[in-house]
């Protein structure tokens, strides 16, 4: 086969992720995936599993159960009946054990702490699917520059393993909604003090912000006032999983800097979270 041909077979195969992205609520049934990728219902089955180390069957059922396990973690507020129902599943109870296959432990029990190893670990064949096959390229074009203005926030910081990030993360949401301060209305911003693959775990560091005028007052959840100061930013959207940055910073540092004759000032790298993943599809969550 020709690098062209393959070439296709492969933008073929990541238009069949697409559309089961925009249709996981949906009967995702072989016939149509085939349709989409313009192959035949087998010989659709046989490139899927050939290019993606994994059957058409188990991507759905690993990308189904990735979202539910993030509600479960992350969306409280939500159910185990309308996850179950959301996932698939006829009740609460079949989605249970497949959740505890996956999961190591039931979903009531990873609404009140998840056990983040067996999640990580859980996720790992499908974010190698996706960072493989999905991950954005990058161009000039892409990048912008801008003067951010001085935006005062509120920080949560995290200290520590970034393994257990998910930790920090629930207990700002969980202030958040207590203080009213929805997404909607809140711009949410990430500050990377730290590279987590050069970093000991124990020195790592991330701030979670939400930008606010308003005070904040002493609270168990350890979340202080704080601002990101105001500069001049280069700017590049990066739109997926949001699990994974390192596309948009490893161009932004390794080639589009040295190329543009600008120079880094002394301050951390921070991200604005656009979209959020499970609110919206993965493939549309954006930062």
């Amino acid at each position: 086969m020709s690098s062209q041909s393959d070439s296709q077979y492969h933008a073929r195969m990541q238009l069949v992720l697409r559309y089961i992205d925009e249709h996981l609520d949906d009967r995702l049934a072989v016939e149509d995936l085939a349709g989409v990728a313009a192959f035949s219902k087998y010989h659709f089955q046989r490139q899927f599993s050939a290019i993606f180390k994994s059957s058409v069957h188990r991507y759905i059922q690993l990308l189904r159960m990735k979202r539910a396990s993030y509600r479960m973690a992350f969306r409280t507020q939500d159910s185990v009946l309308s996850v179950a129902l959301d996932s698939g599943f006829e009740g609460p109870e079949a989605f249970s054990r497949a959740f505890r296959q996956h999961m190591d432990q039931s979903p009531s029990a990873a609404k009140q702490k998840p056990l983040w190893g067996p999640w990580h670990q859980a996720h790992e064949p499908l974010n190698e699917i996706r960072s493989n096959h999905m991950s954005p390229k990058f161009s000039a074009d892409d990048v912008e520059i801008l003067e951010f203005p001085e935006t005062p926030v509120a920080i949560k910081s995290h200290r520590g393993d970034p393994a257990l990030v998910g930790d920090t993360i629930r207990q700002f949401i969980a202030w958040r909604r207590a203080e009213g301060l929805s997404p909607a209305q809140s711009a949410t911003f990430n500050i990377f003090h730290s590279n987590p693959d050069e970093t000991p775990a124990d020195e790592y560091r991330l701030d979670i912000c939400a930008q606010t005028n308003g005070k904040i007052a002493d609270n168990d959840a350890g979340v202080v006032a704080g601002t990101i100061p105001a500069g001049t930013c280069a700017r590049v959207r990066m739109v997926g999983s949001g699990d994974n940055l390192r596309p948009a910073i490893s161009y932004l540092y390794g080639e589009w800097l040295p190329a543009s004759g600008h120079e880094l000032r002394d301050d951390p790298i921070f991200v604005q979270r656009i979209c959020f993943y499970p609110d919206v599809p993965e493939h549309e969550a954006g930062a």
